[in-house]
C-alpha cells in the first residue's frame, strides 16, 4: 500500500513523501493516527504543499527544542538497582523509567515532558553504562548517558564503568589467547606425495 505522509514518522520518512508500507501498518496505524493518507492521484497533488508546510513546522520545532537537546546531551542518569553477581538485573530499566527520571531531573513543564515513546531503547537488563537516544524531532535526537550500578555501591563516574568493562574484556581475550597457545597442536596429516 502506498501512502502520503502528512507528518514526520520516525524511521519511515518526512511529511510530503510517498512511502510503500505494509497494508496493516497503513490501515491500522498511519491513517487512523492522522499520520498519512492513501496515495491517490488527488492526494499526490497536495504533496508539495504538505512538504513545504512541514519544513516550516520542523524548523520551528527544531529551534524550540534546541535548548532542551543541549541539556539532554549533557545529562547523566544514575539508576541503583538490585543485580546478580554476574551483573544481570532483577527487573530492568525501561524507557518509562528513563523518561520519568529525565522529566524529574530537568524539571520540564507538562507540555515539554519527555514521553516513553521518545526514549529509543530496549529495556536495560545488565549493569553498565549506556547511551540512550531521545527523539525530540526527526532531526533532533540527543543522547543521554545512563549508568546502571548495583544498589549499595557508590555511583561510578561517566566512563568509569565503560573502562572497567573494556579492561575485563581485554583480560578475558588475553586469557583465551594464552589458553590456545598452551593447548597442544593437533598433528597435521602428512601431505600426499604425488606419484611420478
Amino acid at each position: 500500500m502506498k501512502v502520503l505522509l502528512l507528518k514526520d514518522v520516525y524511521k519511515l520518512g518526512r511529511a510530503g513523501e510517498v512511502k510503500k508500507v505494509a497494508n496493516g501498518y497503513g490501515r491500522n496505524y498511519l491513517i487512523p493516527q492522522g499520520l498519512a493518507i492513501p496515495a491517490t492521484p488527488g492526494a499526490l497533488k497536495m504533496a508539495d504543499r504538505i512538504r513545504t508546510e512541514a519544513e516550516k513546522h520542523r524548523k520551528a520545532l527544531n529551534k524550540e527544542y534546541s535548548g532542551l537537546a543541549e541539556q539532554l546531551g549533557e545529562t547523566v542518569l544514575h539508576f541503583a538497582v538490585k543485580a546478580s553477581q554476574q551483573g544481570k538485573l532483577y527487573g530492568s530499566v525501561n524507557a518509562q523509567r528513563i523518561a520519568d527520571a529525565l522529566n524529574e531531573k530537568l524539571g520540564l513543564p507538562k507540555e515539554q515532558q519527555i514521553l516513553k515513546r521518545q526514549v529509543d531503547t530496549q529495556p536495560i537488563r545488565f549493569l553498565g553504562e549506556y547511551t540512550v537516544p531521545v527523539r525530540l524531532t526527526i532531526d533532533l535526537v540527543p543522547e543521554v548517558t545512563v549508568i546502571v550500578y548495583r544498589e549499595g555501591e557508590t555511583p561510578p563516574a561517566v566512563g568509569e564503568m565503560l573502562a572497567a568493562q573494556m579492561a575485563a574484556e581485554a583480560e578475558a581475550e588475553a586469557a583465551e589467547a594464552e589458553g590456545e597457545a598452551e593447548a597442544p597442536e593437533a598433528e597435521q596429516p602428512a601431505e600426499a606425495v604425488p606419484a611420478e
